[in-house]
């Protein structure tokens, strides 16, 4: 649903990535540095239960993933390392937040319903990516459903910044329940989808 705004985020961008390639910085340092950024914020506060600034610090680095590829296309530098570069740290990002989700109830949150509920929407979320990339490395195609990657990430960063805000724990918890069956479901419309294509051929 998401992605209908991603070209209104590269105008809003444009300028930024202007100004980086003036400079000489390249598309695939962007995409480290957002990484690693992500990691650290998500990794380092959420586990103290810092969920609101914690939200504010992955949401800076975040944007970096509009910046590099407004950064690509500018230059003319898309490449096939470029795209498997991003996919892949796209992953690692993901699975920094959830995680980090995850450590706040194995430790101080002492919770094992949620837990394993953050650990359900990071097993799922990446088996979503999985099931695409594996799909279209058999020539067929397995994208959509109803929480792509920008939807589950938009909705358990906000979601996790207004529970630390207002100190109400349970946004973080519907979200949390809300994107495990999404992705499930989402998971399931993509073999659906390889399923009808396989069949068809």
């Amino acid at each position: 649903m998401l992605e209908r705004f991603r070209a209104f985020w590269n105008k809003v961008f444009s300028p930024v990535a202007d100004g980086l390639i003036t400079i000489g910085v390249t598309p695939n340092m962007v995409t480290w540095v957002g990484t690693i950024g992500v990691c650290v914020g998500a990794l380092w506060l959420f586990p103290q239960g810092e969920f609101f600034w914690g939200t504010m610090f992955v949401t800076a680095f975040v944007f970096s993933d509009i910046i590099d590829g407004t950064m690509a296309r500018k230059l003319g530098r898309s490449s096939k390392y470029g795209a498997f570069l991003d996919s892949t740290l796209d992953r690692m990002g993901d699975a920094a937040v959830f995680g980090g989700i995850a450590l706040w109830y194995a430790w101080d949150g002492d919770s094992k319903l949620y837990l394993c509920l953050a650990l359900a929407c990071l097993v799922l979320g990446s088996l979503t990516s999985y099931a695409r990339a594996r799909a279209e490395s058999l020539g067929m195609e397995a994208k959509g459903g109803i929480a792509e990657r920008s939807d589950r990430l938009v909705a358990i960063l906000v979601m996790t910044g207004l529970s630390g805000l207002f100190d109400l724990p349970i946004l973080q918890h519907i979200a949390l329940w809300a994107l495990a069956v999404a992705s499930l479901v989402t998971v399931a419309q993509r073999m659906a989808m390889v399923k009808r294509q396989a069949d068809a051929a």
